[in-house]
C-alpha cells in the first residue's frame, strides 16, 4: 500500500482534491492518505477539508494528527478566545452539525507511531523535544488523547491549563508549536534566531532511530534530511512574497529505508490562487459566531 503523507492544508480544499486526484491516477485506490494536521484555517474552505479528510478516514484510508489550528478551533467553540481577524474556520462552527465536528477532532490523534519499511516513525504537526524516545511519544499522546476523547470538560480544563503546571498541556503545545529548542532544552513556538536551535538540529544530534514527519513550518518550507520529512510548504501563504504548494511525500513503499536522503518522492500542487490576507475581520466573526451559538442554544 503506498503511503502519501500531506503537509498542512490549511482550508486549501481544491489543491487538496487536485492532490488527492493525482495519487487516484498514479496508485488507483491502493494509497493512504497521511496528514500531519492543520486541516483548518487562513484558507476558504476548512469545512470541506474536514468533509474530505473525515470520508476519506472512515473509508480506512486515511490518518491525522491535530494541528496548532485545530487547537485554535477548539478553544474557540469553547468560549476560550474570541475569533481573531485571520481566523477562517467558522464555516466548521457555523455548520449544522458544528458540535459532531468538535466531538470529531477531540477524537483525533496528537501524535502516530507507525513503521516505514525497516524504519519505524512518527507523524506530529509540529516537533519533538530531542531526548524523546518513540515509547515516551506513544505513552505522552496516548495520555493527552484519552484526555480530549473522554469529554468536552475534561477537554476544556487541559486546553485551559497552564504548560507549566500541567505536563500533558505542555506536550501538547510541544507537538503542535514547537518550532526552536535551545541548548537548556527550552522549546519555543518562534522561529530560532541561532540556526543551531531548530528543535530538527537538536533532535538529530541526539541519532534516534526513528524517523519524524511534520509540518507546521511554512518559513522553512519543504525539509528533507536524514529520517527528517518536513512538508508544509505555504500553500495558503501563496503570493504572500513567494509561491504556495500542497506538498506530499510518496515513499516508495518497498524501500527498506525510505527515510534515507537524496530522496525526490514528492509530489506538489501550486496553490490554485492568492489566499493571504486571511480570514474576517474579527467584529464580523465574533459577531457571526454570537449568532451561531444563540441560535442553537
Amino acid at each position: 500500500m503506498q503511503r502519501v503523507f500531506v503537509g498542512d492544508v490549511q482550508g486549501c480544499a481544491d489543491e487538496l482534491d487536485e492532490l488527492l486526484a493525482r495519487c487516484r491516477s498514479a496508485f488507483g485506490d491502493a494509497f493512504e492518505t497521511w496528514l500531519v494536521g492543520d486541516l483548518v484555517n487562513r484558507g476558504p474552505a476548512s469545512l470541506r477539508v474536514l468533509e474530505r479528510v473525515r470520508s476519506l478516514e472512515e473509508a480506512g484510508c486515511a490518518r491525522s494528527v491535530l494541528g496548532n489550528h485545530e487547537l485554535s478551533l477548539l478553544r474557540v467553540a469553547f468560549g476560550q478566545r474570541e475569533p481573531r481577524p485571520n481566523d477562517s474556520f467558522l464555516d466548521v462552527l457555523e455548520a449544522p452539525d458544528a458540535d459532531a465536528w468538535v466531538e470529531w477532532l477531540l477524537r483525533r490523534p496528537v501524535a502516530i507511531v507507525d513503521h516505514l519499511g525497516e524504519t519505524p516513525f512518527v507523524l506530529v504537526h509540529a516537533g519533538l523535544a530531542p531526548d524523546w524516545e518513540l515509547a515516551t511519544i506513544a505513552e505522552r499522546a496516548h495520555r493527552v488523547e484519552a484526555r480530549l476523547s473522554s469529554g468536552r470538560e475534561e477537554a476544556r480544563r487541559l486546553l485551559a491549563a497552564s504548560p507549566r503546571e500541567d505536563a500533558d498541556r505542555d506536550f501538547l503545545d510541544l507537538v503542535t508549536s514547537c518550532r526552536s529548542v535551545d541548548a537548556r532544552g527550552a522549546w519555543s513556538e518562534q522561529e530560532p534566531q541561532d540556526p543551531a536551535d531548530a528543535w530538527h538540529r537538536r533532535w538529530s544530534a541526539r541519532a534516534h532511530d526513528y524517523g519524524v514527519v511534520y509540518g507546521h513550518w511554512s518559513l522553512q518550507g519543504l525539509h528533507v534530511a536524514p529520517r527528517l520529512r518536513g512538508l508544509d510548504t505555504g500553500c495558503v501563504h501563496h503570493a504572500r512574497g513567494r509561491d504556495g504548494y500542497l506538498t506530499a511525500w510518496v515513499p516508495d513503499p518497498d524501500a527498506a529505508r525510505p527515510f534515507d536522503v537524496p530522496d525526490a518522492h514528492f509530489l506538489r500542487v501550486r496553490a490554485h490562487r492568492r489566499y493571504w490576507p486571511f480570514g474576517k475581520s474579527s467584529g464580523d466573526a465574533s459577531a457571526s459566531l454570537a449568532r451561531s451559538r444563540a441560535g442553537s442554544s
